[in-house]
This record gives structure tokens, C-alpha cells and sequence, in this order.
């Protein structure tokens, strides 16, 4: 053969082979708890990518054996793990003609069992976490509804910008990281294309489409212009304007546009000139076009629509707005609580990962002197004592197998709820006890901990829990959802840190709402307090008020607050008597910590 024509060969060949050659995967993370580790990575952007593929190995030298099937998404679950082995992990990537990479750098990862319940927590959060960073769309922002190919839902991308300024504080990405992806998102929905068009736009009015397409950020076919995911959008908006306070021209930018995003929504447009809120629109001319005929009425995840449009500067709800809302209320005894019911936990839920409600009630709680964050906590108290009634004879339900709320079930995506019972057929999700963190932690931390020491194996993920599972139809889901981990890890947080509520909070607009709603302050009553050291006790005493309910919490640095799980003591005009002799009533015995705070408020001011 010609030499010439040989040498042509060899450059083609190698030529092709530089074509589909495809880059190792880079910036490879580790997580770990109890028996289980957790990889990311960074998404690769070769345009010839196929697959990912993990390796493992005793050895930081090898050899390493492959992991598993191929994995198309930046995340890997080792569930085959011993807790005080250090394993070594590299990750390739795989062309669509399956020509694999070179290996990435070496991580080593030694699993070990949980030291605390903040270790636990801190898992849980993490994992939760890296939905909103791994999982969405670096270059616009957008997160999937789930974790299989979805659309963006833009209630997720609410979740996901106040998730991301936990991840900053927790460390698990930088500020930079953090400023560059908010800074993407902003830009996406501030700059979309809005009109009445029926597609090639991203919202009309200000709200925006209730699911828009991961890449394009446009309008996903057939959904609908949302009031209730465009205002959880909005939570996330405000909390990034309070939480990226720096001055330079980037944090700058985040907190011009956030403003400019909130201030264009035309509250009353939705509202049809009433006072009540629809539940959304459709574009075109056709039948099913125009407003939805329900309307925000009653409780239920709407409350964060009326609180933020109230107090809107520009085309704010009127006033008479809330009451038209707390109008549809019921007042109900179930399962040993008094409360306003939803039976789905994730109404008591959303509205708060944001607005902090435990010091503060309108004409309505008052009425019946509690509060909306007294209220979810009874409600999440309720559903885990129907739980461990179980008057359906679900296989599984106990004290610490609970947590009924929207979310897949081996039929179909509903909702399931109780009390009273509503389309509960067994199917179990982590999200109801996860997002009720802060309103009950001694119930719900046990739960969250049962789940992952039983169930780990069928529901652990990394992306942390499935959305859901089903003991009788021996039924795990196969996906995780963004407005499941948006809860998990900002209602923790808020058990945790308290730092969403702390932010949010001051946003004027939320202000302006809670105020035009009529809410007012609840004050903490004077109290005497008696150390008790031979029974490693302290003992609170006030002056009550008959009628009244009084809440007791602690703290041990005056920035955290935890309510004690006590329950309510009631007032009966004369002096009310409380001890901390350390758990149930606290964490840890009194004298076991270096200082602890107390204050006590009333239910009604």
C-alpha cells in the first residue's frame, strides 16, 4: 500500500478517535453517613456524552472494579458500604459510542455511623441540597420537577434559591458558587419572554408558568400560569435579595432584580379586581382558556399568596383579601388536637419555610388562641396519632412510621393526608415528617431516622429520600422531587439555624403583608427563674392570664430558639410553674450544657 495513503489512514483514525474522545468528569464530592456514600460531580459538557461510570477499590492504588450499571445522571449512592472503611472512588465518562474517558482524580471516603442527631441532620440536608446544585440547569437555573428527564418547576426554583444560601453557610459550596447560579436564575426570570402568547414565552403579568422547559426556560406544553408556584418562586426571590447583602456589583445585581422580578407581578390582575386570588390561567382563546374558576379560599398552601401580595408595593391584593381567605376555615377536634385541618402535611408546610409565624397571629388564630405555627404542629402531631391508630389497617404504620402528604403513590402522583383520612392507601413520604422539622423535632427527628435505618436500602438516593414508599404494595418511587427537598432542607434549617426565617423576615414586603393581613405580635411575659442544682433543674414561674395558653422555649445562644415539646400550659389567673429537668422538656439536662435561655409567650396578645 502506498505510504502516503497509510499515513493519510493513521491521521484519520486519529483524528476520529480525538473526535469522540470525551473529558474525565471533574470536581468529584464525597458524602457519607451510616453505611451509605454519596458521589457528585460536575456535569459534564462534551456534547458526545453518554454515560457516567463509577469505580471502587480498597486501595487508593487499585485495582478498581466498576460500580453498577452506567449512570446518565452526576450521582452515585454506595449502599454497600462498611462504616470505618476507607473506600477510593473514581468516576469516567462514556461517549454515546461507550469510549470511555480517562478516570477522575481519586476521592477516599470513609463511612461512619451517625455521632448526633446534627450529623444526622446534617446528612439529610446535604443530600437534599445537591438536588438543587447537581440536578438542575447550570446555565439558566432551572430545576426539574423530578429527578427522571422533567420540566423545571418553578416552585422547586423557589426551594432551590433559598437552598442554595444554606449551602453557602454550611460550606458545601462557596459564595461565589452560590452568587454565579442565583445571579443565572435571576437573569432567567427577570429577562424571559412575558405576554399572552400561548407558547415561546415564560410567564404574562408578572406570574410565570408552573413548569417551563429545562433548556429553553419557556413555557412547557399545557401548564398553566400558576399563583401558588409563581408566589413559592417568589419566597425564594426575597429570601436571595436578604441573603446576598454584599456590595460589590454582583450581590448588587441579585437584589436589583429580585425587586424587579416581584415588583412587576400584578397581584390584582390574578385577583380579577376582587379580593380573590385565582388559581391560575391559561393563555389562548379557546375552551379552557382564561382564569380557573377556584379560587385561593380556605387553608392550605395558598397562605404565602395573600402574605406576599398584600404587601406588594405595586398592585398589591386588597386588605379585605385575608379575611375573604380565613373565611373558608373549619375549626376541627381530631385525633387529640385542635386545629384548622388540611389533611395533606405539605399546606401546613410551604408557606413557612419562609415566613416565620410563631411569634405572631391574625384575628382568626386569635379567636382561638393559637397561632399557624401552633397549628402546624398540631396538625403534624394529629396525623401521626391517626398513624399509629391506623383505623385503615395499613401495613407499616407506627410512632415512627408516619407521613402522609402529595407525592407518588404505586397508582399515580395525588394527594394523601389525614386527619381526616384523604386517599390514604399505605404510601408513606419522608417529605411529611422532614418539612415538620420545627413545628415537632421529637416526632419528627425519629421518624426521618427510622426511615433511613429500615428503608435506606429502597429509598436512599443520591439526592437523599425517594419521594415516597408503600409497605403493603412493597412499592418504592423511583424518583426524587424538588418540591420534596425543598422543605427537607429549609425546614431543618429552620429547626436547626433558624436563618430563612431570620432573612426572609426582613423583607418588607413580607412585613407589609403580615401587617395589612392584621397580624400582630405576641409579647413574652416577665419570668422568674429558680436554679435547682442538686436535681439538675431550673424552675420558670409567671403570672397568667385564665383563658390564655402559654408556650415555653429555650435557647443556647440567644440566636436558636426551640420550643419545648412539653405542649401548651394553659393560664389560670394565677402564677404558672414550669421545670427543665432536661428531656422531654429539653434536649440535655441544664447543667450538662454551658448556658441555656429561656422565654414564655402567650398564644393571644
Amino acid at each position: 500500500m502506498n505510504r502516503t495513503l497509510v499515513l493519510c489512514l493513521l491521521l484519520l483514525f486519529f483524528a476520529a478517535q480525538s473526535l469522540l474522545a470525551i473529558n474525565p468528569p471533574t470536581g468529584l464530592v464525597s458524602r457519607s453517613g451510616d453505611r451509605s456514600v454519596v458521589l457528585h460531580w460536575d456535569r459534564n459538557t462534551d456534547a458526545n456524552l453518554g454515560s457516567y461510570r463509577v469505580y471502587r477499590s480498597l486501595n487508593s492504588g487499585g485495582p478498581f472494579v466498576a460500580q453498577g450499571s452506567p449512570l446518565i445522571a452526576p450521582g452515585f449512592c454506595d449502599l454497600g458500604v462498611t462504616d470505618g472503611t476507607t473506600y477510593y472512588y473514581q468516576v469516567t465518562a462514556l461517549t454515546t459510542s461507550s469510549q470511555e474517558s480517562a478516570p477522575s482524580a481519586t476521592i477516599a471516603v470513609t463511612p461512619l455511623a451517625f455521632a448526633s442527631d446534627d450529623q444526622f441532620l446534617e446528612y439529610i440536608q446535604q443530600t437534599a441540597f445537591d438536588y438543587f446544585w447537581y440536578a438542575a440547569n447550570p446555565t439558566n437555573g432551572l430545576v426539574p420537577d423530578r429527578s427522571s428527564s422533567s420540566p423545571c418547576s418553578i416552585a422547586a426554583v423557589g426551594f432551590g434559591l433559598t437552598a442554595i444560601g444554606i449551602g453557602i453557610d454550611h460550606g458545601w459550596i462557596s459564595r461565589t458558587q452560590g452568587v454565579a447560579r442565583v445571579l443565572a436564575t435571576m437573569n432567567t426570570f427577570l429577562n424571559g419572554p412575558q405576554g399572552p402568547a400561548t407558547s415561546g414565552i415564560i410567564g404574562y403579568n408578572g406570574w410565570f408558568y408552573h413548569f417551563l422547559d429545562i433548556n429553553t426556560a419557556v413555557r412547557s406544553p399545557n401548564s398553566e400560569l400558576s399563583s401558588i408556584d409563581t408566589s413559592l418562586l417568589l419566597g425564594g426571590v426575597l429570601y436571595a435579595k436578604q441573603y446576598f447583602d454584599g456590595t460589590n456589583a454582583d450581590e448588587t445585581a441579585i437584589r436589583t432584580m429580585a425587586d424587579a422580578i416581584f415588583n412587576r407581578v400584578d397581584w390584582n390582575w390574578m385577583a380579577r379586581g376582587t379580593n380573590m386570588v385565582s388559581m391560575g390561567w391559561f393563555p389562548g382563546s379557546g375552551p379552557g382558556s382564561g382564569f380557573l374558576s377556584a379560587n385561593w379560599i380556605g387553608y392550605n398552601e395558598g397562605m404565602i399568596i395573600y402574605c406576599l401580595g398584600l404587601g406588594a408595593a405595586t398592585n398589591p391584593l386588597p386588605a379585605s383579601s385575608w379575611s375573604q381567605w380565613t373565611s373558608g376555615y373549619t375549626w376541627s377536634t381530631l385525633y387529640g388536637y385542635s386545629f384548622v385541618p388540611f389533611p395533606p402535611l405539605f399546606a401546613h408546610q410551604y408557606s413557612h419555610c419562609w415566613i416565620d409565624f410563631r411569634h405572631i397571629t391574625d384575628a382568626y388564630m386569635n379567636s382561638h388562641d393559637t397561632t399557624y405555627f401552633e397549628n402546624s404542629r398540631r396538625a403534624t402531631l394529629a396525623q401521626r396519632n391517626y398513624c399509629i391508630a391506623n383505623p385503615g389497617g395499613q401495613v407499616g404504620y407506627s410512632s415512627t412510621i408516619w407521613g402522609l402528604t402529595a407525592c407518588d403513590d404505586p397508582v399515580r402522583y395525588q394527594a394523601h393526608g389525614a386527619p381526616p383520612p384523604q386517599t390514604d392507601n399505605g404510601t408513606i413520604a419522608p417529605t411529611a415528617p422532614g418539612g415538620s422539622m420545627p413545628f415537632a423535632p421529637e416526632v419528627c427527628l425519629p421518624a426521618l431516622q427510622a426511615m433511613y435505618t429500615r428503608f435506606r436500602a429502597n429509598i436512599w438516593t443520591p439526592y437523599g429520600f425517594k419521594d415516597a414508599f408503600n409497605l403493603g404494595a412493597q412499592w418504592y418511587a423511583t424518583d426524587e422531587l424538588g418540591i420534596d427537598e425543598g422543605p427537607i432542607v429549609i425546614m431543618i434549617e429552620n429547626y436547626r439555624t433558624q436563618q430563612p426565617w431570620r432573612l426572609f423576615m426582613q423583607n418588607e414586603e413580607a412585613q407589609r403583608g403580615l401587617q395589612r393581613a392584621g397580624f400582630i405580635p405576641l409579647p413574652f411575659v416577665a419570668l422568674n427563674i429558680l436554679p435547682q442544682p442538686a436535681q439538675n433543674s431550673f424552675n420558670l414561674s409567671w403570672n397568667t392570664l385564665a383563658g390564655h395558653t402559654y408556650q415555653v422555649e429555650y435557647s443556647p445562644d440567644l440566636s436558636r430558639w426551640f420550643i419545648s415539646p412539653t405542649g401548651e400550659i394553659p393560664g389560670t389567673g394565677t402564677t404558672a410553674n414550669w421545670t427543665d429537668n432536661g428531656p422531654p422538656a429539653t434536649t440535655a439536662l441544664p447543667f450538662s450544657v454551658g448556658q441555656r435561655y429561656y422565654r414564655v409567650f402567650p398564644f393571644s396578645p
